[in-house]
């Protein structure tokens, strides 16, 4: 079986109920709950609702002898095992995005909180995901307890990758001793942004010299009504600095320009040298990191409309997020740069879904 056979995942996961009375198998649900996402199903009746439109158009095509209905998708995706689901997804979407020869992937990781599993004085379902900025595709997820705990949850999440050459962007809170020290020990490099919650690396990178630093990079961009103008600067920093393996530190100066002018200055610490990185790659690095809340997060808010899906029970609610993972991945690595175009495109015919699922399996 090749790594990158999708279909073939489907079949590797772990089926939660018992084998007597089971009338769906667990791929076959796997794979109409994928088709529904690609189709833009928000909630599990959506799910329901689309297998029982596409009918016998996909049941032969799944050799499924009935459609399950809408309690059946609900009751054992409460059950199934999220993190293992996620591992295995993780693991196919690394295979089918390795780097060429002489490659290096970029990882930005981040964390999201799934608002409409909140049940009472109980938090939503917090997740962490790991991003390939390259291609758009969601290399794992695993659940953390709280916010808080997203800075031990980032090694769990890793785990399981091979990072040899691997660059890992994340925001202030993994900004620690201890990751960046794991990272590394991986093989890993890291780029990390550094604010109040590392005070003394923060006062030293702000008294750096920044005026005399001339290796700069710029950039420009327009959007959303408001036109942001950065210029990066880096500079060794081999002592003195105190943070594991740095050896660079950055300066990002963001100029923005709505109703009235805006400026704003942050700094980042990475373990990439200079020989291998300069202030442009650097930059693409910092802004590159961004592409899990402008390609992930807000497709899913937005698009998915996933904080207003009250599933609660068990696992449901990140087995709902996984599925719209990897309807965005397989999204993005077919070429789609509008996911809400392609999600319509799927809706129209019960056939498109199982054709494009089918293009990453053997």
């Amino acid at each position: 079986m090749a790594p990158t056979d999708l279909l073939a995942v489907f079949e590797r996961v772990t089926d939660p109920r018992k084998r007597r009375g089971r009338r769906h198998r667990l791929p076959v649900l796997l794979t109409l709950a994928t088709c529904a996402a690609l189709a833009g199903a928000r909630s599990f009746t959506a799910v329901a609702e689309w297998a029982a439109d596409a009918g016998e158009v996909v049941a032969v095509l799944l050799g499924a002898v009935r459609v399950p209905d809408e309690s059946t998708f609900r009751r054992v995706f409460a059950r199934l095992d999220a993190d293992t689901l996620d591992q295995a997804l993780g693991a196919w979407a690394a295979a089918v995005t390795a780097p060429g020869e002489g490659g290096r992937r970029r990882v930005a990781v981040d964390g999201k909180t799934l608002r409409g599993s909140r049940a009472g004085a109980t938090a939503g379902r917090h997740l962490l995901a790991a991003f390939d900025q390259r291609h758009g595709a969601v290399l794992g997820q695993c659940a953390v307890d709280a916010k808080s705990n997203e800075i031990p949850a980032l090694k769990t999440l890793l785990a399981g990758l091979d990072l040899t050459g691997t660059v890992v962007t994340a925001d202030a809170l993994h900004t620690q001793h201890d990751t960046a020290a794991w990272l590394v020990e991986h093989e890993a490099h890291y780029l990390f942004i550094v604010k109040a919650n590392q005070p003394t690396l923060h006062a030293q990178l702000t008294a750096l010299p920044w005026a005399q630093v001339r290796t700069t990079a710029r950039a420009q961009d327009r959007g959303h009504g408001r036109a942001e103008r950065r210029i990066v600067k880096a500079t060794e920093v081999r002592a003195g600095i105190g943070f594991p393996h740095a050896v660079q530190a950055i300066q990002i100066t963001r100029h923005r320009r709505p109703l009235t002018a805006q400026t704003e200055t942050v700094y980042a610490v990475t373990s990439l040298p200079t020989h291998q990185a300069s202030p442009t790659l650097l930059a693409e690095l910092a802004r590159g990191h961004w592409t899990v809340e402008n390609q992930l997060h807000w497709v899913r808010d937005v698009t998915y409309g996933e904080d207003h899906h009250r599933a609660r029970t068990g696992n449901a609610p990140q087995i709902m997020a996984s599925l719209r993972n990897l309807a965005i991945t397989i999204l993005r690595l077919t070429g789609t740069t509008n996911i809400a175009q392609a999600l319509r495109h799927h809706a129209r015919r019960p056939e498109r879904p199982i054709e494009t699922i089918k293009k990453f399996s053997c």
